[in-house]
């Protein structure tokens, strides 16, 4: 079997590192990175992505696949969202946590949405994953945006507590992922 190559429109070293780990489990595929800017839409997750997937086909001339991360809590209605990047800037991890004093529920969910696009023209498919968790005092280190934040359901450890192996089979990422790795693996190469 021939091995895929495939650009990975993304100037953060941490996702792409945890695309290519999870993306090479099974299938032949070599990743390249390609870092645009690329204005973000406002809107949902989906359209976000879509719009990106695009713009980053156009100017790559090529297949691509992009990627939009959301922190959503439950008490704001999936808000911060797509807007976690800025959030996460402006007001850190203790911040995050501030902005639920009072809201009877810490509940949120990471939600990742991969965009595969053919080429320029071509209309970009979504691959989402989600995991369900609580939003804690910050644990763990601090080097992965919002990481040490956010302790998915069932666990005892926040993502920044637990081990690269541990995170990438029940991430947010890694559910998109192997979403996009089994279409991958459908088409020619």
């Amino acid at each position: 079997m021939a091995t895929r190559r495939l650009t990975f429109v993304t100037g953060n070293a941490n996702k792409l590192m945890e695309t290519k780990y999870i993306l090479s489990q099974g299938i032949p595929i070599e990743i390249d990175s390609q870092d645009l800017d690329i204005p973000e839409l406002q809107g949902t997750t989906q359209e976000v992505a879509i719009a990106k997937s695009r713009r980053a086909a156009e100017l790559l001339g090529r297949a691509c696949i992009t990627e939009d991360t959301a922190l959503c809590y439950e008490a704001f209605g999936g808000l911060p969202g797509p807007y976690i990047k800025h959030f996460m800037k402006n007001i850190g991890h203790e911040g995050l946590n501030n902005l639920l004093v009072g809201f009877p529920t810490k509940d949120a969910y990471a939600l990742c949405t991969f965009a595969y696009s053919a080429g320029p023209g071509a209309e970009p498919i979504l691959f989402e994953g989600r995991t369900d968790g609580t939003i804690v005092p910050a644990r763990g280190p601090p080097t992965f945006g919002w990481d040490a934040v956010f302790q998915p359901k069932g666990f005892d450890k926040t993502y920044a507590e637990m081990t690269k192996e541990d995170k990438n089979v029940i991430s947010h990422r890694y559910r998109a992922l192997d979403k996009l790795k089994a279409y991958l693996s459908t088409l020619p190469t």
